[in-house]
């Protein structure tokens, strides 16, 4: 069995899980009404923008706001997705039975892993396609689009990563949703001290999420915000593997 295939296990079951067709269309509706609005308040205030020099366009009025405040959404939706990667196997006894699959840990991890993320590829996919359909009838800037969908993209891969991570060291779906938000949360507000007290280039503020996030929307795509978040990445799922290894060794004695 190789981590594609577990992938692909994952894949399948969360889609015929109501809770993630529920969730999803949630999501759904709710970014849809946001941007509604949105585009409603754009047209609203295009005649007064006519007049004025390098006035904000669709880009920057509809298109990055939906997708800033879908990324706010990804801190609690994340968790809910990924709490019962091994949690759920845990308390349904069926945790065992994988580890004595003969697969390897980090196979079962990046499989679990996959899993969850394609879901949460899939549903950014679907709020992106909002505001790029605006493309046919008003000019859109591409490469500022892309640019946000990258970063978001990573990020929903390092929040995807913490979640996997806590559902692997918890017990309980629950616990492990609440570990996730707790700590995604905490790096999204590690730095807002050290920014009251006007500080903004420490170490402080490159350990917080939003710091990496928001050139991205900004159309900046720069390697150092790229490699934060691989590194917050491989560091959550080397821990998953040390967890089940920690399980296996024991399931072992």
């Amino acid at each position: 069995m190789s981590a594609g295939l577990i992938a692909r296990h994952e894949w399948r079951r969360l889609l015929v899980q109501p809770f993630a067709w529920t969730l999803a269309a949630v999501v759904l509706a709710f970014m849809a009404w946001q941007f509604l609005l949105a585009l409603q308040a754009f047209i609203d205030l295009a005649p007064k923008l006519g007049g004025l020099k390098d006035a904000p366009g669709v880009t920057d009025l509809v298109a990055i706001p939906l997708l800033r405040g879908f990324s706010n959404l990804l801190l609690p939706l994340v968790p809910l997705v990924t709490m019962r990667a091994f949690a759920g196997e845990r308390r349904a006894a069926t945790l065992p039975l994988l580890l004595a699959s003969g697969v390897g840990n980090l196979r079962i991890v990046l499989g679990k892993y996959f899993g969850a993320l394609g879901y949460l590829l899939l549903l950014i996919a679907l709020v992106a396609s909002m505001p790029l359909l605006l493309s046919f009838g008003t000019t859109l800037d591409l490469g500022k689009v892309a640019a946000a969908l990258l970063g978001l993209a990573l990020f929903t891969a390092a929040l995807a990563a913490i979640g996997i991570a806590c559902s692997a060291w918890a017990s309980q779906p629950a616990l492990a949703a609440a570990a996730a938000i707790a700590i995604s949360s905490l790096l999204a507000v590690v730095d807002a001290g050290a920014r009251l007290q006007g500080i903004s280039n420490s170490g402080i503020n490159w350990l917080a999420l939003p710091s990496h996030l928001e050139p991205f929307f900004r159309g900046i795509v720069a390697s150092v915000d790229i490699v934060y978040f691989l590194l917050v990445t491989a560091v959550a799922l080397a821990l998953a593997t040390r967890r089940l290894d920690a399980l296996r060794g024991s399931a072992d004695a």
